[in-house]
């Protein structure tokens, strides 16, 4: 139940607002919140939903209804180097930036099942409790040098 799109023509920062947008929700909602959305991310993400849904109805034959977008992740591609001739047969450079972009459903009804199983505390790591006690010994150590520091300028004013 996943789609990708790989080094399409959009900066990442704008293909982030618009997936923002629709992490989340419901896999048919989201496509009609894109379809009334009037930017060049939202066709893509949208067309990429679409594709996502898709795959899941004819690979995993699960219904459109049910699914969720679990992730949408926007990264960055590499980028085109551009450049505008200025005076002097100097150039300023302009950089084209490219964007991967992946998607990934989930079923609706199983979200909540791994949410009970997490919300146990289990006992803490061997690593964990290791590093507890090194920073209670840490701690003492760091008492005693204040301590024996105070107990020296004591004396040196006690003795003039």
């Amino acid at each position: 139940m996943k789609a990708s799109l790989i080094a399409v023509r959009i900066a990442p920062k704008k293909a982030a607002l618009v997936a923002a947008m629709v992490r989340g929700l419901p896999a048919l909602e989201a496509i009609a919140m894109l379809a009334r959305t009037q930017k060049k991310g939202a066709r893509l993400i949208e067309a990429l939903l679409k594709s996502a849904v898709a795959n899941a109805e004819h690979n995993d034959k699960q219904q459109a209804e049910n699914l969720v977008i679990k992730t949408l992740k926007v990264d960055k591609a590499q980028s085109y180097r551009r450049g505008i001739p200025m005076a002097r047969g100097r150039q300023r450079p302009i950089r084209k930036f490219l964007s991967h972009i992946v998607l990934e459903l989930g079923v609706r009804g199983a979200e909540e099942a791994p949410k009970a199983q997490k919300g146990k505390k289990s006992a803490p790591k061997a690593s964990q409790e290791a590093k507890k006690s090194v920073k209670g010994v840490g701690s003492k150590k760091a008492k005693e040098k204040k301590s024996s520091r105070s107990s020296d300028s004591s004396v040196s004013s006690s003795s003039l």
